[in-house]
């Protein structure tokens, strides 16, 4: 089956090489930069991960238990060997001092984070950025979208975006309100980065009779004629799912070398826990990105990768837990194949 992931990724790249403009940016490394892209991703062609480098799987999978948990503070990220966010808090950390004191190294610093609760809760927390949104959004009372999924202390109202997404898919699957959003302009100044990933949609559409035999029987690895007495009535007893669910996430700034990769197949797994969530087919994944740049320190690595081999797409298994009480255990990605890793510095 052809790998259709790393050859969109490869298209995005070329292009950004071909036309990008040299842009500065708050970093100060640099970047070549085009105006939107966008690039759609079947998720029947197998799971979004690319192969043409040597993909952190661990890291994703970690990174989007912790979204979803709610959670803000890079603790859980670092007692997991997961330090993607770690720099963003140790420049913060290191900023505080004058030219007289001497600073905790960024690996003492990462150590004192795991081990000491003070110290975490003081420097490891990124303020209310995406778990702290999707999870518990702080509104005024007075809101109009308060519903069955908030809940109230004495001066405001929460709402679990993610709780109320599940709901909705379940029961108005139509709404053209299946929506969670990562900006909220009312809290951005207290994040330590804004959210590059802001927001996602879902779309969901019925599946006909021939789509959800030929689901049951390819979950069965059966051919399709051992579904030929398969009729609606005993496809509905056998829970077979009625719906396929599309997710399209915007992107306002795509790091497309070592940041894109990571999002990619953060969302198609993201769409594949919530159409397990709600009994559906995970359909298509869309990434639409407004600036799309790569770093200037970045060029020759897109330029190896490219060169790279390609293999075909690893599978994805889900366990049985529900999205709301997920486990690193419960995801298993294999017949994973990689070109060798690609090593770049993170600009922060």
């Amino acid at each position: 089956m052809k790998n259709n992931v790393d050859s969109q990724y490869f298209r995005l790249i070329k292009h950004i090489l071909e036309n990008g403009v040299l842009k500065s940016d708050r970093t100060e490394t640099g970047t070549l930069s085009v105006f939107d892209w966008t690039m759609r991703f079947d998720m029947s062609d197998g799971f979004p991960l690319l192969t043409s480098k040597k993909m952190f799987i661990k890291g994703i999978i970690h990174e989007l238990i912790w979204f979803l948990r709610g959670d803000t503070n890079i603790k859980y990220l670092v007692d997991n060997a997961v330090n993607i966010w770690t720099g963003d808090v140790y420049k913060r950390y290191k900023n505080s001092f004058d030219a007289n004191s001497v600073p905790l190294s960024k690996e003492e610093f990462s150590d004192k984070i795991k081990n000491d609760d003070d110290f975490s809760n003081q420097w490891g927390d990124l303020g209310p950025v995406y778990g702290r949104q999707w999870r518990k959004v702080k509104t005024d009372k007075s809101t109009s979208f308060y519903n069955k999924w908030g809940y109230e202390d004495e001066k405001l109202v929460y709402i679990d975006q993610i709780s109320d997404l599940v709901w909705q898919l379940k029961n108005t699957p139509d709404s053209r309100r299946l929506m969670v959003s990562a900006w909220n302009v009312g809290e951005l100044s207290d994040m330590l980065l804004p959210p590059c990933h802001f927001g996602f949609q879902c779309y969901t559409s019925e599946l006909t009779l021939e789509q959800r035999i030929k689901w049951w029987c390819d979950s069965l690895g059966k051919h399709i004629s051992y579904g030929d007495d398969l009729n609606l009535e005993k496809l509905d007893e056998l829970g077979v799912p009625k719906r396929k669910l599309d997710l399209k996430w915007f992107q306002r700034s795509v790091d497309t070398f070592l940041g894109l990769p990571f999002n990619i197949s953060s969302y198609g797994l993201l769409l594949h826990l919530l159409a397990k969530e709600v009994n559906m087919i995970a359909g298509d994944l869309i990434f639409n990105g407004g600036d799309c740049h790569i770093y200037l320190n970045h060029i020759e690595q897109c330029k190896t990768q490219m060169k790279q081999k390609t293999f075909q797409l690893p599978k994805l298994e889900l366990g049985a837990t529900s999205i709301f009480e997920l486990t690193y255990e419960d995801i298993k990605i294999s017949n994973y194949q990689s070109s060798d890793s690609i090593k770049a510095e993170l600009s922060n």
